[in-house]
């Protein structure tokens, strides 16, 4: 059995002191205008009393277990323990709109490049709107079913991606796969059912969050339909599923397949490092909204008019400057509904997925985006607009980790390669701070964490960050590391990389990895063990999930790698590397 430091800590603050077993932290007591303003979390709790401690009591039965004394184990290599492995992301349209495995010639060279280099697999998008682009329930896994079967003919593992989103309108989007055509029409009658911002505009990149318990689709919910997709999945990929090709299965659960509000689209005018906009103003959630703030006793109360347009700065609108709308009453109403939406909509979702992949011996993964600009300012602006409400006193993040908790679902998060150094001074970015909070965050709730950088590198700069990011205190020489990173997948495969001086630096990074250990085809020598997928545990109330938005620092992190990519490329690729980050700052 493998645990490390993080897991028995987190075992200890469950039961420290007798308390009861899920309370992380003692919440802070509530003034009566805090009350008022989150009344809408607790209403009918007298009525719900008993259900709630029913729902309490299971929860802690299912996560709790009796605190022990971490037990002396030998290794056969002490080194494996350290070992994180590496997986690439495939090309966007690596299956065509025609449902066409494309170039599967050169994908085959590239793949066997990969696996020579030591890489352990690679992650690939399953588009919604190419598998059932024909009609509702028709699906088509015919190009999906061959590339599946080149990755294990070229010996690699398999991460895929649930894409229920549209691709095209983010950063790096190379191709554009919309959503099915036959859920557009649905849209061409209805254009409530996509995210919509205060001035009207539709975002028609994924299906709002306020109809996901509607039945819009022929007769069908956006949970059924999404439903009804991993199911089709299993049954024909279930050869792939036995013979343990896939090893995690990660969920779209919005834009980009991230937990997020489309708050900031390339495609609808939005440029870095843009505040972005609230997208709750279709016709569904706002009258949840509204609902929501009548019970609360606002009927009067409406969604923000002050929160400025997408590529404003948080100063230059009322919502998000400092003692803005946002540390109101009102303010915190609307951002505590608006980010409970996103966690209950999320799971929701995985609880599906979590019923349909039961006994695979598979994990389940949701990703969160790294939203790392106005991270510096009181408001962060550009993570409320985002769904994320976090702040310097209020944790964003751990509530969505807690969550994640009860499906055993791998934190997948991003801009594991950025530095604050690298960003410019305009746009209050500190991604490092950033990726800290949420690994952090994700490890106290004894989750699996694992990550991928934002942005295309090649430098050792970026590749030493992600190594830092992947074992934030080194490598121990004689067991498992305190903190360790579930796997790191490297965004994305592209004739660039394969270019001799990049490859070869790409490869010792895979080396560093791996803590200079050889490629290892069994993951249980590393200490990955996965069993069949159990059924999640108890839905956990809404009251206690937002107990961890209790601000804790993050665990403390090494100031460089202990694995430098730069030391073992030398002297001439580390002044490659440092007129690339040049050119980067001065176009930035």
């Amino acid at each position: 059995m493998r645990m490390t430091i993080n897991t028995f800590e987190v075992h200890k603050r469950y039961f420290q002191h007798g308390r009861m077993g899920i309370r992380v932290e003692r919440a802070r007591k509530q003034n009566s205008r805090t009350k008022q303003a989150f009344k809408f979390d607790v209403i009918h709790r007298a009525s719900l009393k008993k259900q709630r401690c029913v729902a309490v009591t299971a929860f802690k039965a299912a996560i709790a277990e009796p605190a022990e004394a971490p037990k002396v184990q030998t290794y056969e290599n002490p080194m494996l323990t350290n070992y994180v492995p590496v997986y690439v992301m495939l090309q966007l349209g690596v299956i065509t709109d025609d449902n066409v495995l494309a170039d599967r010639a050169g994908l085959e060279k590239q793949l066997k490049e990969l696996r020579a280099a030591g890489v352990d697999g690679v992650m690939v998008d399953v588009w919604w709107g190419i598998v059932e682009s024909k009609g509702p329930q028709q699906y088509d896994w015919t190009g999906y079913r061959s590339l599946f079967q080149l990755v294990r003919d070229c010996k690699l593992k398999l991460q895929a991606i649930m894409s229920f989103h549209q691709c095209g309108g983010n950063v790096g989007d190379s191709v554009f796969i919309p959503l099915p055509k036959w859920v557009l029409e649905v849209g061409e009658s209805d254009p409530d059912i996509f995210y919509t911002n205060r001035t009207g505009i539709r975002n028609k990149e994924c299906i709002s969050l306020g109809v996901d318990d509607k039945p819009f689709f022929n007769g069908r919910t956006p949970i059924q339909m999404y439903r009804d997709y991993m199911k089709s999945f299993r049954e024909n990929m279930a050869d792939f599923l036995e013979s343990e090709l896939l090893i995690d299965i990660e969920v779209g659960l919005g834009p980009a397949g991230e937990l997020r509000y489309p708050s900031y689209s390339d495609c609808l005018g939005w440029k870095f490092p843009g505040i972005g906009e609230f997208n709750c103003y279709d016709k569904y959630l706002q009258a949840d909204f509204k609902e929501a703030a009548t019970k609360a006793g606002h009927p009067e109360w409406e969604l923000p008019d002050n929160a400025g347009l997408c590529n404003d700065i948080p100063e230059s609108t009322e919502f998000f400057r400092s003692k803005g709308t946002y540390q109101t009453e009102k303010g915190k109403f609307f951002l505590t509904w608006y980010s409970n939406k996103l966690l209950t909509h999320g799971d929701d979702i995985l609880d599906e997925a979590n019923k349909i992949f039961l006994g695979c011996k598979v994990k389940l993964a949701a990703k969160i985006a790294g939203i790392h600009w106005w991270y510096k300012t009181e408001s962060h602006a550009t993570e409320l607009t985002s769904g994320y409400y976090n702040l310097g006193d209020r944790d964003g993040y751990r509530p969505i980790a807690r969550m994640f908790s009860r499906h055993n679902a791998i934190l997948n998060f991003t801009c594991l390669e950025m530095r604050n150094s690298e960003q410019p001074e305009e746009a209050k970015s500190c991604a490092q701070e950033l990726v800290q909070q949420v690994l952090s965050g994700g490890w106290r709730e004894n989750l699996e964490v694992a990550g991928e950088n934002a942005l295309p590198r090649y430098d050792t700069e970026g590749y030493n960050q992600i190594l830092l990011n992947a074992r934030p205190n080194g490598v121990n020489k004689k067991g498992p590391p305190k903190l360790r990173m579930y796997g790191v997948t490297y965004l994305r495969l592209t004739e660039e990389l394969f270019q001799k001086q990049n490859f070869d630096i790409f490869k010792i990074f895979v080396k560093k990895m791996h803590a200079d250990q050889d490629y290892c085809p069994d993951p249980e020598k590393y200490y990955h063990y996965t069993l069949p997928m159990e059924r999640s545990k108890p839905k956990i109330p809404l009251e206690i999930l937002l107990e961890a938005t209790k601000s804790v620092k993050s665990y403390p992190w090494s100031e460089v790698t202990d694995m430098s990519v730069s030391e073992a490329s030398g002297f001439f690729a580390d002044l490659i590397a440092m007129i690339l980050s040049m050119f980067r700052r001065n176009r930035n």
